[in-house]
């Protein structure tokens, strides 16, 4: 695999594009600076789900599989995992996640995703998504937690078949709030694209927050919530509006979280937002996301993702 093949200028923002200079400690492309990450799963002949492919390049690794769920002991749970702790200028990463033959996943990560402050450059990620028919992910990552003076430019291309099921979440927190560090970073860009087997388009989002540059507390924006979270729940269109009904009733409202949920177009699946205060609400309200979706979808139940 070509370390830098999946990154292009012409796929770069020019926001970000901005920022592109020279790095003087570890330059782009140096060894520690690529992180790569290349799985593929499937069914074995007992129905179990394992991992057939699998590369990576540190900073970016893979645990090995485990399956903790009583309810679908054939279900991986897989935990992505980088002794670096963060995400440094100059750095470079790559996801490439395939679902193949009935394979039921979950995925997530070690921790938060911490980017760190930088005073050259940015930082980008890039996360490749496939689910082939009757298939089933939930890729849940911890937060994204964007340090002072930070950079961050990240593109998802999910690739899901009209018959199978990516449950994709992800939260974007202000930055280091115990430090005294809120929207203080320069840029967070994030982008999700999402086709089917066809190559049609399900849906597209862009999503760029400057905070210097921003009035983020304006109505419209985040108003009076500090930490947002994303859910896409991509499956079969029979099941997509039932589903929106049921997390609308099983989720309310409340003082401290607003939650709002779309159809997206050609009732290809859901999109939910979660304006919070505090993460670990936004992560409840997820959780119970994923509980009502499995249960709908897998007719199994969910225990909360533990982590050590």
């Amino acid at each position: 695999m070509n370390k830098l093949g999946y990154y292009t200028p012409e796929d770069i923002p020019k926001e970000i594009l901005t920022f592109e200079t020279e790095v003087k400690q570890l330059g782009v492309g140096k060894t520690g600076k690529v992180g790569i990450l290349d799985i593929e799963l499937q069914k074995d002949s007992t129905g179990k789900t394992i991992i057939t492919k699998q590369f990576s390049q540190v900073p970016l690794q893979l645990q090995r599989a485990i399956y903790p769920e009583n309810s679908l002991p054939e279900m991986a749970y897989l935990y992505v995992i980088s002794p670096s702790g963060g995400i440094l200028q100059g750095d470079r990463y790559r996801t490439d996640v395939v679902l193949k033959n009935k394979a039921i996943a979950h995925m997530t990560t070690q921790g938060a995703t911490n980017i760190y402050s930088m005073n050259s450059n940015f930082a980008s990620q890039i996360l490749n998504i496939t689910v082939d028919e009757n298939c089933y992910l939930e890729y849940i990552p911890d937060q994204i937690i964007p340090h002072k003076n930070s950079r961050y430019y990240q593109k998802v291309n999910l690739n899901i078949h009209n018959n199978s099921t990516l449950i994709y979440s992800e939260i974007l927190t202000p930055g280091r709030v115990a430090m005294d560090e809120s929207f203080e970073y320069d840029i967070c860009y994030l982008r999700t694209h999402c086709k089917n087997q066809d190559k049609k388009i399900r849906f597209l989002e862009n999503t760029k927050i400057e905070p210097k540059k921003q009035k983020l507390k304006d109505f419209g924006i985040l108003g009076e919530y500090n930490v947002v979270g994303t859910v896409y729940i991509l499956t079969r269109k029979d099941d997509v509006n039932e589903l929106e009904n049921i997390i609308n009733k099983s989720i309310e409202n409340t003082d401290v979280v607003s939650v709002g949920t779309s159809i997206l177009p050609d009732e290809s699946g859901i999109v939910i937002r979660i304006l919070g205060n505090k993460t670990d609400i936004v992560f409840d309200i997820i959780s119970k996301i994923l509980e009502i979706s499995r249960k709908k979808i897998l007719r199994a139940s969910f225990t909360k993702t533990r982590k050590n």
